[in-house]
């Protein structure tokens, strides 16, 4: 599995959104681009599937931007890189089952689907916030994968 820059950047713009969430009003575009250093144009078509997410609101008109629509703490690194580039899935036949014409006589897939589920356990239990709190040196982000193996 390849983090794509969709997602990279997906979660740079949320994350300084997050960051300017005290200020008393919405992060503007112009300001996201500058500080995380992506484009207007790739900017405004990565917000679009954030914002149907639920993930932030865009407020329009001049005194507009974007504020984070749930709190730091509810908005996960797997919603981030699901909604932005799909389904989480180290190999095909995770991601399908169907198309493999081995799936049933397969002898290493269970050990490949359950790291595939630690690796989305393990992105699941990322949130905005925890990274927040590991940038301002509060705490550090479990990422042991061996900690989420079922």
């Amino acid at each position: 599995m390849k983090i794509s820059a969709k997602a990279r950047y997906g979660l740079r713009i949320l994350m300084d959104i997050a960051q300017h969430e005290t200020a008393d009003r919405p992060r503007l575009m112009k300001e996201i681009c500058e500080t995380q250093g992506i484009s207007e144009k790739f900017t405004s078509r990565l917000v679009i599937p954030l914002r149907e997410a639920g993930m932030i609101h865009s407020i329009r008109g001049k005194q507009g931007g974007f504020r984070l629509a749930k709190s730091p703490a509810d908005i996960t690194l797997l919603a981030v890189i699901e909604t932005l580039q799909g389904p989480v899935a180290l190999l095909d036949c995770l991601a399908e089952p169907k198309s493999c014409e081995r799936l049933k006589t397969c002898p290493t897939r269970l050990v490949w689907s359950d790291v595939n589920a630690a690796v989305k356990n393990t992105l699941q239990a990322i949130t905005l916030d925890s990274i927040l709190s590991r940038l301002s040196g509060k705490k550090s982000i479990p990422l042991s994968l061996a900690e989420y193996v079922i």
